[in-house]
């Protein structure tokens, strides 16, 4: 029946639960929670996706059908998507690249994801606030409201100085604390509420300071008191340190010390927040991949060298990323 009315796809998708998968290299689909069904304590798992060889599984969000997915690029733009619109796929599936699903610049790439309930809530979008952090330790706040306003074409979400480029995005409540860590086994940690609230456009304030040949490797939101800091480093070896070893300081100042950095160790590549239940995914500059329990990990104070992660194969191998995912039972297998 012909309607006059402004047509809103939303009405036409029950607001049903959704897993999306996002792949380390950037393929994309949504999976109706109903296909992964719930398994005995003890089972083995099922295979989560058909990925490439080299690929692997990144992120899992849990979502539903009317929430929207927020996407930042390196280049420091932001774009919108809402679940629906994202690729139906089965378990098995591979997903479509994130590239040809928004209107991202060829030398761009999408650096970040958030998943947001509501962008229609009032209270929701002028209580909650998105971070960004830049491999230049540069950190920026802006509140939700500021991108409750979907753009075919995507906003500026900071506008990044030359040689920069954006590392983080995070969704937080105005209460956390704000860690980040650099390449030379610094960090720092200050309350969300020493960086005030800026426009879009702005270019954000200093987070830590560091050497003109240094940089971010990682920002994390952490509620005080309650996590444990992962840091891994570029030769495979890794730590875990309880939050309260980190003092808090003022936001923009030197850090403190983060990690034991020596030859043996290789600058430190990455940061998580962990609670010893999930499982860390390792991929080297060969594309070797090792996935191990975090518990396995011990927790050391800050300025240790801690465990050997991960043995490298070939000569002059080293890890390039890291990412977290669901524990499975059997893992701690190298795979090529």
């Amino acid at each position: 029946v012909y309607s006059s009315e402004e047509f809103n796809p939303e009405d036409f998708y029950a607001d049903d639960e959704m897993i999306i998968t996002i792949s380390h290299m950037g393929y994309i689909k949504r999976t109706p929670l109903s296909e992964y069904k719930v398994q005995n304590r003890g089972g083995v798992g099922s295979k989560g996706s058909a990925t490439r060889d080299e690929d692997f599984l990144e992120h899992m969000i849990m979502a539903t059908m009317h929430n929207t997915m927020l996407f930042f690029t390196e280049k420091g733009k932001c774009f919108w998507l809402k679940v629906y619109e994202i690729p139906e796929g089965t378990k098995q599936s591979k997903g479509r690249a994130i590239q040809n699903l928004l209107n991202i610049e060829p030398d761009d790439k999408v650096k970040a994801y958030i998943n947001l309930l509501d962008l229609k809530d009032y209270d929701y979008i002028n209580s909650n606030y998105i971070v960004l952090c830049t491999k230049k330790g540069i950190i920026k706040k802006t509140t939700l409201e500021a991108y409750s306003r979907p753009r075919q074409n995507g906003v500026n979400a900071i506008t990044i100085k030359e040689g920069d480029q954006l590392l983080e995005a995070k969704l937080t409540n105005g209460e956390n604390d704000i860690m980040i860590a650099v390449k030379s086994g610094k960090a720092i940690r200050f309350p969300e509420s020493k960086v005030r609230p800026m426009g879009r456009t702005a270019s954000g304030v200093r987070g830590i300071w560091m050497d003109d040949d240094d940089e971010a490797i990682g920002m994390v939101c952490v509620e005080p008191n309650n996590a444990n800091i992962l840091v891994v480093s570029e030769n495979g070896f890794g730590k875990r340190s309880a939050i309260e070893d980190y003092r808090i300081t003022n936001r923009g100042g030197l850090g403190i010390k983060n990690y034991m950095v020596t030859d043996k160790t290789g600058p430190v590549v990455g940061i998580k927040v962990v609670d010893g239940t999930e499982d860390l995914l390792l991929v080297t500059q060969a594309g070797i991949l090792i996935r191990t329990p975090v518990d396995s990990i011990r927790t050391a104070g800050r300025a240790t060298q801690g465990v050997i992660v991960m043995r490298f194969k070939e000569e002059g191998d080293h890890v390039i990323s890291l990412a977290l995912t669901d524990h499975e039972e059997g893992s701690a297998e190298a795979e090529e």
